[in-house]
């Protein structure tokens, strides 16, 4: 069978076809899957530094729980999820620009970001699930849209 080739892509090999561009995530701003996990990291950081804040702001908002492994001051545990969220935003904001180096910074963060909501599960149970559901699919967003080629 022969293959026709587009009229402006006669001859030439490009290293990608025309139908392919939206997939591999390159360009100046990222594919849908990176969009989707920029937005969900933005999401996620917003929502950590409010915790931060209302950690650090006072001690009444978070209720004390018994002995637990993770057990830190509340002001500690604040300074961890303020300066946590700040990166995921500022990270958000490298992939809202399409830059690589924030795809890599965003996994790793989300997985500090799951880590750290593990540990806050005893303080308040049900935003700490929720981050954790929104760190997965930052995960799985930004390791499924990531493309191969070079920038």
């Amino acid at each position: 069978m022969s293959q026709q080739t587009p009229a402006g892509g006669q001859g030439k090999n490009t290293g990608t076809a025309p139908g392919n561009a939206h997939r591999s995530g390159g360009g100046g701003i990222a594919g849908g899957g990176t969009v989707f996990a920029a937005v969900l990291l933005t999401l996620s950081g917003a929502l950590g530094i409010l915790q931060g804040i209302a950690a650090i702001a006072e001690d009444d908002v978070y209720a004390r729980v018994g002995n637990y492994v993770f057990e830190f001051d509340l002001t500690a545990w604040g300074w961890i999820h303020l300066v946590l969220g700040i990166l995921v935003v500022l990270t958000a904001v490298g992939l809202f620009k399409g830059a690589n180096w924030a795809r890599a910074a965003g996994i790793c963060l989300a997985g500090l970001s799951m880590i750290a909501n593990f540990m806050w599960l005893p303080y308040q149970p049900w935003w700490a699930i929720t981050i954790l559901a929104i760190d997965v699919f930052i995960i799985w967003a930004l390791c499924s849209s990531w493309s191969h080629a070079s920038d």
